[in-house]
């Protein structure tokens, strides 16, 4: 046989099988990922932006299915709910089972985190941080503890939403620095800070997200991070602890879920697409610079040894506090 028809026959075979690949792919079923919250905020621009890199990594399609209503519960219990069968996830920050699954019983949440939700890997991160008016005049947590005590009136500070990270964070920075501080919760950090900048609330606990392009401004002063070290989103500001305050709440962070008894081997392979598409610069690039947030995969067993130390690390915390949510 000839060369030319023997290259003529391989190059057949490549396109059909080429053209088998790609139909074969098209017949797959759609992956779904569950976000529990409305199209346009922080966690539904990760699912959109991974969705997107990661349907070429696994020649699949990958539709994100918005479930917003009851703090993230909704999107919850769907997951609980969908066959396990590595077509259907659920990208949510740490607040929604962790802090949930510490103040509602089981009959008001309908799963069990740690029996119903099976961690697949920690996508982002990002630090909280208390920021106050720049009319207060103080420049550190020394001085904010200060002020607070010569104004106690004053010493409250804005969230975005009541049983919260944040709502937590703040009581343990009031304990920290001795004084009493009474949290204002907001329906989402928008209105917190637009409180924050016109005066009405002195101080806010939030994400760098949210205040970042203030202090860049000038409109509010960042006195300090939670987090254990120094975030790269943040690097000029200091930690609590740096401070002389022994406080170190942790970074807020977002993950993906799977519905338990998924098989290993479809966990593994998204676990291995979202570590390779969150490498990518491009993707990297749209989370620092766009979303102001920090790409930081960390792998399944990771995420799962994180979510139990939170778990005991707050629990003690929210039943001292006496919180009561509303159902």
């Amino acid at each position: 046989m000839k060369r030319q028809t023997v290259l003529k026959l391989a190059a057949m075979v490549m396109l059909s099988l080429g053209l088998g690949q790609t139909a074969q792919a098209q017949d797959k079923a759609p992956i779904k990922i569950l976000v529990g919250f409305p199209p346009g905020g922080s966690t539904d621009l990760v699912a959109r932006l991974l969705a997107e890199k990661m349907a070429v990594v696994l020649k699949q399609p990958i539709i994100v299915d918005n479930k917003p209503g009851a703090g993230g519960r909704i999107a919850a219990q769907a997951l609980k709910a969908s066959v396990p069968d590595g077509l259907t996830y659920m990208i949510a920050p740490n607040a929604t089972p962790i802090m949930q699954t510490l103040l509602y019983p089981l009959d008001v949440l309908k799963y069990d985190m740690l029996k119903d939700l099976t961690p697949v890997a920690v996508l982002v991160s990002y630090p909280l941080a208390i920021a106050v008016n720049t009319q207060t005049g103080v420049k550190n947590i020394k001085e904010y503890a200060a002020w607070v005590k010569a104004n106690p009136k004053e010493g409250s500070f804005g969230t975005a939403g009541a049983g919260g990270h944040t709502h937590f964070s703040g009581l343990q920075l009031g304990k920290a620095i001795g004084q009493t501080l009474q949290v204002v919760p907001y329906r989402g950090n928008g209105p917190m800070v637009t409180d924050l900048l016109g005066g009405q609330v002195p101080a806010g606990i939030m994400t760098a997200g949210d205040v970042l392009q203030y202090q860049k401004t000038g409109k509010v002063r960042v006195l300090g991070q939670f987090g254990a070290t120094r975030s790269p989103l943040m690097p000029d500001v200091p930690t609590l602890i740096e401070q002389g305050y022994n406080l170190e709440t942790g970074d807020a962070w977002t993950g993906m879920w799977a519905p338990s008894k998924t098989p290993v081997a479809e966990l593994d392979r998204m676990q291995n697409a979202l570590k390779h598409v969150l490498a990518l610069p491009e993707v990297r690039d749209q989370l620092i610079n766009k979303a102001t947030l920090n790409p930081d995969f960390r792998s399944a067993s990771e995420m799962d040894a994180l979510q139990r130390k939170e778990l005991d690390y707050w629990a003690p915390i929210i039943k001292e506090s006496n919180f009561k949510p509303e159902s």
